[in-house]
């Protein structure tokens, strides 16, 4: 059996979690997929997949194997490329982690440049707040906000995402607006539910490390639902500065207490190997270049 198409079964089979999505890509059979892979386990004499119903998890040979055969399949797109069009043209296929706020909101609206830019790649964008295991996901790049703690991967610093303290006209019109931080003690603060500190707000800018204890009736997972209850002159939220800027330009929001600021990375990350892709050194070149587009960012 072609031990190439072995291998490019088992990357895609790692990359999309299924047999029967890498025979439908191969237009071939699931059954046809699996005695590549089961070929190339023999080949090798190391089991590479275990097995399950509705998933299969990577042995440790099969994460390291995984891992090569990859770069060693892009080598070889690559090559192809250079040898047809004389220069390196980017393609292949892309798996991109994103967190579910900002990934649907600042991410998305950017994919289809990028793909308008290079036609012969194609993207898959995961949207979680689950912080995924690149090898075992079959993932190339992680786009991770807040300091990284994970050092066995490449980390790209793409911006800083900025969070700022707003409220509608309305809700100011009819209570007081603060004039310093204790202030947000008599105010209704409605709390993005899955940060660490839930009920305290801290802030980098203007003393890093200051924060302060506030409380309110409404959480929320996600910043749209915040951003809705905003607009619903229900409270005062901490919010990240490139998503309310136009209701602020618009003035259906205020920028509160504009001196606080709580400013957080923005990492592109990888797996450590010795090159990075085409495909993926054109996509962090672009993501990077929208990212210093935003003043924010």
């Amino acid at each position: 059996m072609d031990k190439l198409q072995s291998m490019k079964a088992y990357v895609r089979v790692v990359e999309t979690g299924s047999f029967s999505a890498t025979a439908a890509e191969f237009n071939t059979t699931q059954a046809t997929i699996s005695k590549r892979v089961s070929a190339l386990e023999g080949d090798l004499g190391a089991q590479l997949l275990i097995r399950g119903s509705r998933e299969h998890k990577l042995t440790e040979a099969g994460r390291s194997y995984y891992e090569r055969a990859s770069f060693i399949l892009n080598e070889l797109d690559e090559a192809e490329s250079e040898a047809v069009g004389g220069v390196k043209s980017p393609k292949g296929f892309l798996r991109v982690s994103a967190p579910l706020m900002m990934g649907s909101l600042f991410l998305s609206p950017l994919v289809p440049r990028f793909l308008d830019l290079y036609p012969d790649i194609s993207l898959e964008l995961l949207l979680s707040e689950r912080k995924v295991d690149l090898v075992a996901d079959g993932v190339d790049v992680a786009i991770r906000i807040g300091q990284l703690s994970d050092s066995s991967m490449i980390a790209r610093l793409l911006g800083q995402d900025e969070l700022i303290i707003v409220a509608s006209s309305q809700y100011l019109s009819k209570h007081s607006e603060p004039n310093e931080l204790k202030d947000l003690e008599g105010h209704n603060c409605m709390i993005y539910s899955l940060s660490p500190d839930l009920n305290r707000w801290s802030f980098s800018e203007p003393v890093p490390g200051v924060s302060q204890q506030v409380q309110g009736n409404f959480q929320c997972d996600n910043a749209t639902g915040l951003l809705d209850m905003l607009l619903a002159d229900a409270g005062i939220a901490l919010m990240p500065r490139w998503f309310v800027m136009p209701y602020i330009e618009t003035g259906e929001l205020v920028h509160l207490l504009p001196a606080y600021k709580k400013k957080m990375p923005i990492h592109a990350v990888y797996v450590q190997n010795r090159f990075v892709s085409t495909k993926l050194k054109c996509f962090l070149d672009f993501l990077t270049g929208a990212m210093k587009k935003e003043a924010h960012l």
